[in-house]
């Protein structure tokens, strides 16, 4: 197989691994039950831990899922000194429900929160394996 494709397939899989991985560490309050070092690092892992250890702290969980729909690698450089590939997404965070600790009641969100929106990030090939190391959502509904 062509090793552009290759690191195509592989982006995106590790891309899909890092989603899952984040929906336990927002679902847990201990921050224990993800292991996200397997797919992120750089600033993508010390937002991701900085924001949930945040939510958490006002005894916030998240409870649901995140969809990643149409994952399309835009750019690919297999060859490089470090592997990378830059991906574009709709991320689908509908059914993923901020909720009371506690309680399990939903928190009160703005009403003009964007749930489904185009994400571009970076996903780099390490020598453990392909990792997120930066999101960036755009802002813009999908």
């Amino acid at each position: 197989m062509d090793p552009a494709e290759t690191a195509k397939q592989e982006a995106i899989a590790a891309y899909q691994n890092y989603w899952q991985e984040m929906e336990k560490l927002y679902a847990d309050r201990s921050g224990k039950a993800a292991d996200l070092k397997k797919f992120a690092a750089s600033a993508a892992l010390k937002n991701a831990e900085s924001d949930a250890k945040s939510i958490h702290a006002r005894n916030f969980i998240h409870v649901g899922g995140v969809t990643v729909n149409n994952p399309t690698v835009t750019k690919v450089d297999a060859a490089g000194k470090i592997p990378h590939a830059v991906l574009t997404s709709c991320l689908d965070i509908s059914r993923w429900q901020v909720v009371d600790a506690t309680t399990k009641k939903p928190a009160t969100l703005p009403s003009n929160r964007l749930t489904r929106f185009v994400i571009t990030s970076t996903v780099e090939r390490w020598p453990q394996g392909w990792r997120v190391i930066r999101d960036d959502p755009q802002g813009k509904r999908c």
